[in-house]
């Protein structure tokens, strides 16, 4: 299973009504992460979860549900992170 799979098997415990992972992992060839085997990528969530919450603790909720991926396959997230109601 490829590692943008594995975080959206992850992120579900978020009931996200919107996601979307792109992996930018080929534009940071020889960048010392992707010399580690971690990947470069950029979410986009929408989730009910985020409602109320500041965006730092919207991007916790993310990392926590990511666990162990944020220590080998993931070296950078870019993160956006809304609440339904906020697009």
């Amino acid at each position: 299973m490829s590692a943008a799979e594995l975080m959206k098997q992850r992120l579900g415990q978020l009931d996200p009504e919107s996601l979307e992972i792109v992996d930018e992992s080929s534009r940071h060839a020889g960048h010392e992460g992707a010399k580690g085997g971690g990947g470069h990528y950029r979410l986009t969530i929408v989730s009910r979860q985020f409602a109320g919450q500041p965006a730092q603790a919207r991007h916790r909720m993310v990392y926590d549900a990511l666990g162990s991926l944020m220590r080998k396959e993931i070296h950078a997230l870019a993160i956006k992170a809304y609440a339904p109601e906020e697009l």
